[in-house]
């Protein structure tokens, strides 16, 4: 996999660039998994990040059901699910809702019919198993879907008023207007003013990390390596990319991080 030459790598140690780092919010399947799972590496760079002070905050597409209970038991400082549709603040199992939705009865049956109709186009996708415990978005595996077909669907998405985005794992049909960074900007704002945007770094690894690339919001970014994989659908690109892909990719950023304020003391 050749690096893409407009991303450069994760700067020397002796960049300044990650001094004032005090929040990660990061992506979660392909940029803290590797192949699929987490690893002892990951979970030890995880606690020696919050023992640095240093807050991570996941920002995934995984369903509301699925995160609430990851959430509760990872050492992160709670997490945004369904692509910034809901928000779980830490040491609290209920979620705040950052998608206005005000019948959900009907906002789910709006979304089934919806793919009702991509199967009549689509018929070999499948909805995913945690499409059940979802709230804001309905989802269907991306597995066997070439670039053309996902172009398709999103198309088909906006002509029937929904968002469409996907990542390495599944694809989504959403609201429009929702995405990773309007969910995280929100979270920031009512629940973490605190933290400035040099203070904050995000990272992903995958098209629906894309609004997390965007430096008029979120100026230091991170693409974990298997991001070059997607790179020539992105709009928005990483500022830097690691050497190391996945979750593998994620722990070389902390590495950098902690080594960063290690010697800025």
């Amino acid at each position: 996999m050749s690096r893409h030459q407009s991303i450069p790598a994760l700067p020397e140690f002796s960049s300044t660039s990650f001094l004032h780092i005090r929040l990660i919010a990061t992506d979660m399947d392909g940029t803290l998994t590797r192949r699929g799972k987490f690893t002892p590496a990951l979970l030890q760079a995880l606690e020696d990040l919050a023992a640095a002070n240093i807050k991570v905050l996941i920002v995934t597409g995984r369903s509301a059901g699925w995160v609430s209970g990851l959430s509760a038991i990872m050492p992160v400082a709670g997490a945004i699910a369904e692509n910034g549709g809901l928000y779980f603040p830490p040491a609290n199992h209920k979620p705040v809702i950052l998608t206005p939705i005000l019948d959900l009865a009907q906002h789910r049956q709006h979304l089934a019919t919806t793919f009702e109709n991509l199967q009549t186009k689509f018929p070999q996708i499948q909805e995913s198993a945690d499409n059940r415990f979802r709230i804001t978005d309905w989802t269907f595996d991306v597995a066997g879907l070439d670039q053309d077909q996902l172009q398709t669907l999103d198309n088909l998405c906006q002509q029937m008023g929904w968002g469409f985005t996907y990542s390495n794992v599944q694809c989504h049909i959403k609201p429009q207007g929702q995405d990773k960074a309007v969910g995280l900007l929100q979270v920031l704002r009512e629940y973490l003013p605190q933290y400035s945007p040099e203070q904050i770094i995000t990272v992903g690894d995958s098209p629906n990390d894309e609004s997390l690339f965007d430096r008029r919001y979120f100026p230091i970014s991170v693409g974990v390596a298997n991001v070059l994989e997607y790179v020539n659908q992105l709009k928005y690109h990483p500022a830097y990319i690691t050497t190391a892909a996945e979750g593998e990719g994620f722990c070389e950023l902390s590495s950098y991080i902690l080594k960063s304020l290690h010697i800025s003391t």
